[in-house]
């Protein structure tokens, strides 16, 4: 990833580069390993899917231990819009929380929601080394039945994302560097993405498209070749399932395909153990990049808590301590009190 050059000795030859996919093998947009929590970071078809108004909080530490390395923050709010689907029990059952969607039960009788919007917003912070990446964004999302226990959602994120170079952070091999002399250290550039998801009582699968508006970018104000520099499209796949152990015991795995044109294609697998709707325990799998432990619990029908540890199986395994990510949900205007999603798992 492009993120390790930020490491290296001569960091300011990543300053011509950071943003240039064709010369660095790596992905621009920041990376998470508990997106099966929330995601609704990586596809805005996901604003409204859930009874209630979903919120979550977010911080991860990548490659601890490691100077400079990626520190992620997020906050993302997304709610239901119709009154079909709010005032009524959208998942066929009674509110009070009495059934666990990840139950037999539930998706036996698991019934398409009725259509509706969503809408939601979005806030990342990403700090690598001296660039830091801000997006904002906000989301609309349209529910549709496209059979009796199948929904179909599509949506938008449109924004803007905010780059930053400080150069104070960053040493130079000579006082003088026309890369960065005089130059545009912070710029605004709009920001668009789109998203669809299909989704029943058992399954889901999506397909995604962020930073779908390319960008040229310059730390200087000459615009020579030496300090060119473009955004790319970020493309993700994803699907998952539920495999039944028990009546209190459900199996949910997944996994995540990333296409970021021209570097390989990337992918992870997951697989979570969900316990009732109390709490669950998970493992990852990043090729290339590292493993995952994860665990989650639902404390209450207004909150839950996730957590995840990576262990790094790249090169930077000799340098890094890991990487810490966790989550915080909150189940707003939660009527029906449910303590875990409904629709998305």
């Amino acid at each position: 990833m492009w993120r390790k050059f930020l490491m290296k000795r001569n960091i300011y030859l990543l300053v011509f580069f950071a943003f240039t996919i064709s010369t660095v093998n790596a992905q621009q947009l920041p990376q998470y390993t508990q997106y099966v929590f929330n995601n609704y970071l990586l596809n805005p078809a996901v604003s409204g899917i859930e009874n209630y108004t979903d919120a979550k909080l977010g911080y991860r530490s990548q490659w601890t231990g490691l100077n400079g390395a990626p520190v992620t923050s997020f906050l993302t709010v997304n709610a239901p819009i119709g009154n079909n689907f709010i005032n009524g029990d959208a998942t066929a059952f009674p509110g009070g929380g009495e059934t666990n969607p990840s139950s037999r039960l539930y998706t036996q009788n698991y019934q398409a929601s009725e259509p509706h919007h969503g809408i939601g917003f979005t806030l990342v912070t990403d700090k690598a080394g001296p660039i830091t990446q801000t997006n904002v964004a906000a989301t609309y999302a349209y529910h549709i039945g496209l059979a009796p226990r199948l929904n179909l959602a599509v949506g938008v994120a449109a924004g803007f994302n905010r780059i930053s170079l400080n150069t104070s952070e960053i040493t130079l091999a000579t006082a003088f560097d026309p890369a960065i002399a005089n130059g545009n250290n912070t710029q605004w550039k709009p920001d668009l993405g789109v998203g669809a998801w299909l989704y029943s009582g058992d399954y889901y699968v999506g397909v995604s498209v962020q930073q779908l508006l390319k960008q040229n970018l310059y730390f200087s104000t000459t615009t020579t070749t030496v300090d060119v520099s473009q955004t790319v499209p970020h493309y993700f796949f994803t699907a998952g399932t539920k495999l039944y152990v028990s009546d209190d015991i459900t199996l949910l795995p997944s996994f995540l395909v990333k296409v970021i044109q021209p570097v390989p294609m990337t992918y992870d697998i997951n697989l979570k153990a969900s316990f009732q709707d109390k709490f669950w325990l998970g493992g990852s799998y990043r090729h290339n990049d590292s493993f995952g432990i994860l665990a989650g619990f639902n404390l209450s029908s207004f909150i839950n808590v996730g957590y995840s540890y990576d262990i790094t199986t790249s090169s930077l395994n000799t340098v890094s301590n890991g990487t810490h990510e966790i989550v915080i949900g909150l189940l707003l205007n939660n009527r029906y009190k449910v303590t875990c999603p409904q629709h998305g798992f």
